[in-house]
Formats: structure tokens, C-alpha cells, sequence
């Protein structure tokens, strides 16, 4: 999966971009067809406020589908940890719910060809 990461109005140091990326990688095991994502690091606060909150982004693009979660925390490793296990959830369910439509596919096929309904005569 190739993932982008933009820093909004900061510079983020690589280990920060390493541990965003590595935790990210991990998303190939609850669903390998994800295409590419894209996440923002983003400082919520006034330019006066010393504590800033951090807030993160993910959009992950799959085949006729994209997903968005926004997280916020007081680190930013907080707040990947948060997205990435609300995109576990999301990434299951979505897969869940592709399985459950492709079973209920065969089913009617099934039930098409036991009635006679499908021509004999189509060439795959």
C-alpha cells in the first residue's frame, strides 16, 4: 500500500513519518486491497496557545470505496492509535459486508440456474 503523509503548517521529524507509516502497514492483514492512503497531521489551537491539540487524518482508497477517519489526541502517536483502530473496525466491516453480498450473488445464481432461467446456450 502506498501511503502519502502531509504536514499541515509544520515540519514533522522521520521518526514521527516512520511510526505513522509502519503502524499504517499494518492494515494489509484486515483487508490487502487497499489501494493507497493518505494522511494529514494536522496542529489544532491558536498560534498563541502553547498546548496544541493533534489531530490526524487517514483516507484509504479500496476498489469502489474510500474510507475517512479523523482522530484527535495530545500526541499525534495517541491520536494514530485511535485511527488505526477505528479503521480496523471499518476495514473489517467493509470486508464483512463485500463477503455477505458476493455470498447472497451465488446464491441467487443458484437458485437461478435450478429454475431454468439461465440459457444453456451463453458462452463464457
Amino acid at each position: 500500500m502506498r501511503i502519502q503523509i502531509h504536514c499541515v503548517h509544520f515540519t514533522a521529524d522521520q521518526s514521527l513519518l516512520d511510526f505513522v507509516q509502519r503502524k499504517l502497514n499494518k492494515l494489509d492483514t484486515f483487508n490487502d486491497r487497499i489501494v493507497n492512503g493518505e494522511v494529514y497531521l494536522r496542529l489544532e489551537g491558536s498560534e498563541s496557545s502553547r498546548i496544541k491539540h493533534k489531530i490526524v487524518e487517514v483516507k484509504l482508497l479500496i476498489p469502489g470505496d474510500s474510507i475517512f477517519v479523523q482522530q484527535q489526541g495530545t500526541t499525534f502517536e495517541e491520536a494514530t492509535d485511535m485511527v488505526l483502530d477505528t479503521l480496523k473496525n471499518k476495514l473489517k466491516r467493509h470486508k464483512d459486508k463485500q463477503r455477505n453480498i458476493s455470498v447472497q450473488q451465488i446464491k441467487d445464481s443458484k437458485e437461478l440456474v435450478e429454475m431454468g432461467v439461465v440459457n444453456d446456450d451463453i458462452d463464457f
